[in-house]
């Protein structure tokens, strides 16, 4: 896919206030780590996440999707009157009906006129949004839009490490499937692209390219939805080793495609950008694709794995501390549950 019209205009994010480190996930573990013989410090060693955040008690998605959202807008200077459409893409939500985004829509006072709606793909959500996006301000039905994100973790690693403790017959192997649970941060992120006649960076969203391999579906999979906002009660099963093998197998033939539509090498991209998983993910990544590791910005040791907030987030703070220069070709790199992959070129 190209696009020719469309520019990332501006970014807005939240990061909790609640930190939370791996070394007191692990000492509420001690039960399970002394049955097992594990040692404190081994989460932090295998993925490199010291720390996440949670937000704190009964703060919903859309409170973190609507303050990254309107700091977004500000960033821009944009009116809210202005938003054509907006896109809540995180996998957390208040709940199931009405669409979280009709909260964030009102929350902003967006225009009347505007779309409004929900789209959830996993960690991919919020790229997933992009490029439904890019392609309306392609087609002419809206100027600019805006994306936005809030991921909720606690209730995930909440129920996880209830559960792990009231199992009467723990084993390692649900240990094992119940890990990449206690990876999981929560934070917000807001996106406003524009058309490049109302555009006022010039940032343009070149194009990209997306791929499934969903025989892998069964590889990560969260429980069905038994409760929203502050009565969620999720849990998640994870065989993260052949995630890992199979995602970065994905990511290798994704970038061959991109590669191939963008007229790309492996030279051009001077900075990337990825979802955040651990370090052996981020090692395994750059090697599928033969990029350069140390062309990427990582947030992945203070805010663990954020969903579908993650690249986005990365990105924003990576653009926000190391400004690019005009002209700079940078790598979004995305892989989420599924499997699916999704990677977009933009020139700064």
């Amino acid at each position: 896919m190209k696009f020719e019209r469309v520019c990332l205009e501006s970014f807005g994010y939240v990061l909790p206030e609640c930190v939370v480190t791996s070394a007191e996930l692990e000492r509420r573990l001690a039960p399970i780590y002394e049955r097992f013989s594990l040692h404190e410090g081994r989460l932090e060693l295998m993925t490199g996440i010291r720390e996440r955040r949670f937000w704190e008690e009964g703060t919903l998605p859309s409170d973190g999707s609507t303050r990254a959202g309107r700091l977004a807008l500000q960033a821009g200077g944009i009116s809210p009157d202005d938003i054509g459409c907006l896109f809540h893409t995180a996998v957390s939500r208040d709940f199931l009906e009405p669409a979280t985004a009709s909260v964030v829509h009102h929350n902003l006072e967006l225009s009347e006129r505007a779309v409004v709606y929900d789209l959830s793909n996993a960690c991919l959500g919020f790229v997933n949004g992009m490029i439904n996006l890019a392609n309306m301000i392609e087609l002419g039905q809206v100027r600019r839009g805006l994306i936005v994100a809030g991921e909720n973790s606690r209730p995930l690693v909440e129920t996880t490490i209830e559960g792990l403790l009231s199992d009467p017959e723990p084993t390692k192997a649900k240990l094992k499937a119940a890990f990449a649970s206690l990876t999981i941060g929560s934070g917000a992120v807001a996106l406003v692209l524009a058309h490049e006649s109302v555009s006022q960076t010039g940032h343009h969203l070149l194009g990209g390219a997306v791929r499934a391999a969903t025989r892998h579906n069964d590889l990560c999979r969260g429980s069905g939805d038994s409760g929203f906002g502050r009565e969620a009660r999720m849990q998640m099963d994870t065989d993260s080793e052949t995630l890992l093998l199979r995602g970065c197998e994905l990511a290798g033939q994704t970038w061959a495609d991109m590669s191939a539509e963008l007229g790309w090498t492996t030279a051009d991209p001077g900075r990337c950008y990825t979802h955040q998983v651990g370090v052996a993910h981020r090692e395994k990544l750059y090697e599928a694709v033969q990029l350069d590791p140390a062309k990427d910005y990582s947030t992945l040791e203070f805010l663990g794995n954020v969903g579908s907030v993650s690249l986005p987030i990365t990105m924003a703070l990576g653009t926000e501390q190391d400004p690019p220069a005009p002209g700079d070709q940078i790598a979004m790199l995305g892989i989420g549950s599924g499997l699916n992959c999704v990677m977009l070129g933009v020139r700064w």
